[in-house]
């Protein structure tokens, strides 16, 4: 790997007044300050309507990294020795003339602060501006390199369908070569997730058995226990399959099931990624009835108190066919997972809040200790947790002390909360550093998101051309609909009930 140089650089964050900005960016840059990771001269440029000074806008913010910053025990002098290098501009984003103004205060900042005309513009906004903000930067010639970096971090959703993406990848080329593209996905800046390619690729005793003849099947959760909360406007116009599968779940499918690459950098990485996404086999009409189920939460009693279903929720239409909950079999067709069905879900308002990818090996050929103390899921399981209580666990059969060969399943297990003296950065601060020096492997390229979508498009066009396609409820705080568990192929099989401990899994569950 080549070593990651970092130069002297501008953010400029348009939305800067939103909640984004204020949650998430400013405190991961922060965490980046404290870290020392940040450039010797940068500057952050907010840019919005909302009529802020520089003054008012680092007030706000300076609260932002007080609740959100993962850095403790933040003084007020490094605060606002922090606070300095922000800085606000209003402008209307949806008016070209404007732009000559935003052009005139870069190159402002780059006397001043020394930030050298390199550039990181990010897209905080409605994705309707997607394309209007880097056509009106590239009129003011932002986009130009000339020996500085200019790129564009765009925020989910890149597109509602395919027809969508496609014209946004068109219209974003036009002005922007895609090394200039980097297309966020924060599920990717996960320590856990990017811990999925050392677990895969750094142990020999693994990559022998990473294929379909060692492997029953993968399954892949992400349960949420809140609902749509003040989202409902937005999740009502996308629903489970474009919030989650899409994006999320099909990076995590790739992870596990891509090639060795040829080395770790962008390019290879990505490639492999893209020929997983290239391999999935289309849903046929029968699949779309078969192997895929959606469901939408109802009103239920949790732990004695009133939880209401989604049609109540703010914003939502009283009738609405969204779903909140999917989950779905699929297949990749290629030489190492031929057979190998692949079980992905996610859901709101179920028990816990989850994400882990669980690798279930086939039995041993012959049931030599048919004393065993486990009936459901009877095999080795490699779950690798993605939050909470990140780490991985290996599930292997043991004796039980006494006479007879009574067997069960015990846990050898390794938690990041172990490494006490390591710090584990926010996803947001690693995919922002990963772009100021310039490194893509953990964005989105064009062709994977178009891939993506031609996926999921037949299951799109199907639910909204058919009005009685299966749409199932499911009580809040549950599992999901009460057939779930027949989508997974075996006997004594069902999904992995996962409990927000992974630490002593089976002997105890937290919710």
């Amino acid at each position: 790997m080549k070593p990651r140089i970092i130069q002297n650089q501008a953010l400029i964050i348009f939305g800067a007044s939103g909640d984004l900005t204020y949650r998430k960016l400013i405190p991961a840059v922060f965490d980046l300050y404290k870290q020392n990771s940040l450039p010797k001269n940068f500057a952050v440029l907010g840019v919005a309507r909302s009529a802020f000074s520089d003054e008012s806008f680092r007030d706000k913010m300076k609260d932002g990294i007080k609740q959100f910053a993962t850095a403790k025990d933040v003084t007020e002098e490094e605060l606002d020795t922090f606070s300095q290098k922000l800085h606000y501009l209003s402008i209307k984003t949806d008016d070209s003339k404007e732009y000559i103004k935003l052009k005139e205060r870069l190159e402002f900042l780059d006397k001043e602060k020394g930030t050298s005309g390199n550039y990181i513009f990010y897209l905080s906004t409605p994705p309707s501006l997607y394309p209007v903000v880097p056509k009106y930067l590239a009129e003011q010639g932002l986009n130009h390199e000339n020996g500085t970096f200019r790129r564009i971090i765009i925020e989910k959703p890149f597109g509602t369908d395919l027809k969508s993406a496609i014209e946004l990848n068109k219209s974003l080329s036009e002005n922007y070569d895609e090394e200039q593209i980097y297309r966020i996905d924060h599920y990717l800046g996960k320590e856990t997730v990017q811990n999925m390619l050392v677990t895969r690729f750094a142990n020999g005793i693994y990559e022998p058995l990473w294929n379909r003849n060692y492997i029953h099947h993968v399954e892949i959760t992400a349960a949420e226990s809140i609902g749509v909360e003040n989202r409902g406007g937005y999740y009502d116009h996308s629903g489970a399959l474009r919030d989650m599968v899409q994006n999320h779940l099909l990076q995590l499918v790739a992870l596990v099931a891509m090639e060795p690459p040829m080395s770790i950098d962008s390019v290879s990485i990505r490639n492999e990624k893209l020929k997983v996404f290239q391999a999935l086999r289309p849903m046929t009409n029968d699949d779309l009835f078969k192997n895929v189920i959606r469901g939408q939460y109802t009103a239920a009693n949790i732990k004695g108190k009133y939880s209401k279903g989604y049609r109540e929720e703010k914003d939502v239409d009283p009738n609405s066919r969204t779903e909140t909950y999917v989950a779905m079999k699929l297949f990749i067709d290629n030489w190492r997972w031929g057979g190998v069905p692949f079980y992905v879900r996610t859901g709101k308002r179920l028990p816990t809040r989850v994400s882990e990818v669980v690798i279930h090996f086939r039995p041993a050929p012959q049931r030599l200790f048919p004393e065993t103390t486990d009936l459901n899921n009877d095999d080795n399981q490699l779950v690798i947790r993605i939050q909470p209580d990140e780490g991985i666990l290996l599930k292997t059969k043991m004796k039980v002390p006494g006479s007879g060969y009574q067997v069960k399943t015990v846990n050898m297990d390794f938690h990041y909360s172990q490494l006490q003296d390591t710090y584990l950065p926010e996803a947001y601060e690693r995919l922002l550093l990963d772009c100021m020096v310039g490194d893509s492997t953990l964005y989105i390229r064009g062709d994977a998101l178009e891939a993506t979508w031609k996926f999921v498009q037949p299951l799109l066009d199907f639910w909204e051309k058919n009005a009685d396609a299966p749409l199932q409820g499911y009580p809040a705080g549950s599992w999901g609909p009460e057939n779930a568990d027949d989508l997974i192929e075996g006997q004594n099989l069902t999904w992995r009930y996962p409990c927000k401990n992974l630490s002593d899994d089976g002997i105890y569950c937290e919710l």
